[in-house]
């Protein structure tokens, strides 16, 4: 999981987790100190894992330590799931709702709740969840920060045996698309030459709204109707459900970086079927390699999970193949975790020493794969956003240590080499 913070100078928000997470933080802060909230310290917490959930405790309470006048508010999808733990800890002064964090009205009533210092009421403003039936637009963006997010879609209504995410996020609900091309043109004039596409389960976009649009539509219409927009990219898709627009706009639009990042899980077909995986380990391979046809130097990504319940040694080692059979160049890999509430919770549990085993041999495979990949740039001239004083990204999304550019600029250097994490120009 990742850390960010977003900070000013009435409201802190640290957030753990996912891009979405990161896009609704900056919301949080905007709305917040629109409702004119102050001192406040706000933990948008993630339920991907026991861990995340360990590690958004764990701050907390050294929050508490470190700040003890500053009013703690704690929200997102750990806090949607178990609002009644967070408002037991006794360092928290707040629990919010995961939709109800993005409206300026739940934060006025936070800060009078807050002002009346009533110790004795009850903590905890979490709505249903599921009983949210629209999205509305929304962005989030730094004004120092040269990507932003747009936020298209939110929920998920798949229920894969080891996802507690669902019910933190409610049911799949989509952003229309003129609304979303609104939020991208809106970004670009304040000078963000990076977008970024975010949502719990892209490749649903449109279910929901009227006709149906798919998100190969609206990826189209945003390139064509701002074509002001540098790049833009697309956060983690589901490869069963890309549509054909899309396939053709990875074709032919130059725009939309080469870079993909795929919710695989694992590489051996019982153990989908156990997760409740809507594709096949072959439907997987075949994909990525009708992607790479159409665009040859795409990067891939991909989320894994190791040691998920029943699965065997060589059900695993189908996983690890999966690195080279999908040139896979950006790993994420998940130690499994049960999450109560989950039917993945009451499958026969690996044991622990095997599940970590298994991940940092993933691990090691999905840098091995990074290095080879960093090696393969080497005398490239590439197309750099500038992130800050140190860091940049290439179209590819590999990172390339800088010095000497201004941040929020994009500039074409050729690859001198690189760290082994990292290019060099």
């Amino acid at each position: 999981m990742s850390l960010s913070e977003t900070s000013n100078s009435a409201v802190d928000v640290v957030s753990f987790g996912c891009r979405l997470n990161a896009c609704e933080s900056e919301i949080v802060a905007r709305e917040a100190n629109r409702a004119g909230v102050t001192d406040v310290v706000v933990v948008n917490t993630c339920a991907v894992t026991n861990e995340a959930v360990a590690q958004a405790r764990q701050t907390i309470r050294k929050l508490r330590r470190e700040q003890p006048k500053r009013r703690i508010v704690v929200t997102g999808c750990a806090a949607q799931i178990q609002p009644q733990m967070f408002a037991e800890m006794i360092e928290v002064d707040r629990v919010i709702g995961n939709d109800d964090k993005l409206h300026a009205e739940t934060w006025r009533k936070t800060q009078s709740a807050l002002d009346a210092s009533d110790a004795a009421g009850d903590k905890i403003a979490v709505s249903d969840i599921m009983a949210v039936a629209a999205q509305p637009a929304a962005s989030g963006a730094r004004p120092a920060r040269p990507r932003a997010y747009v936020q298209i879609q939110n929920g998920c209504n798949h229920r894969c045996t080891f996802c507690i995410i669902p019910f933190g996020r409610g049911n799949s609900r989509s952003v229309p698309i003129a609304d979303s091309i609104a939020q991208v043109r809106a970004l670009v004039e304040r000078g963000h030459p990076e977008i970024v596409l975010t949502g719990v389960d892209l490749t649903s976009y449109g279910a929901d709204l009227p006709d149906g649009p798919k998100l190969g539509q609206l990826v189209r219409r945003i390139l064509r109707e701002v074509p002001e927009l540098r790049r833009l990219r697309i956060s983690s898709v589901d490869s069963i459900e890309v549509d054909r627009d899309l396939l053709d706009v990875i074709a032919s639009e130059a725009r939309l970086m080469p870079h993909l990042h795929l919710s695989l899980q694992s590489g051996d077909d019982l153990i989908l079927k156990r997760m409740k995986r809507r594709h096949s380990r072959r439907q997987a391979v075949d994909f990525c390699a009708q992607v790479r046809r159409l665009r040859p130097d795409i990067a891939f990504g991909a989320d894994i999970i190791a040691g998920f319940p029943t699965e065997t040694e060589e059900m695993f080692a189908r996983s690890l193949d999966l690195v080279e059979e999908c040139d896979l160049t950006l790993l994420h890999v998940f130690p499994y975790s049960p999450r109560p509430g989950t039917p993945a919770a009451r499958m026969p549990q690996v044991e622990g020493r095997s599940i970590k085993q298994r991940a940092g041999r993933l691990r090691a495979a999905g840098e091995a794969a990074l290095r080879r990949r960093l090696e393969s740039e080497t005398g490239k001239t590439r197309e750099i956003l500038i992130e800050s004083a140190t860091q940049g990204r290439t179209e590819h999304f590999l990172p390339v240590a800088i010095r000497g550019e201004t941040p929020g600029s994009l500039r074409r250097l050729a690859i001198a080499g690189h760290d082994g994490a990292r290019l060099a120009v």
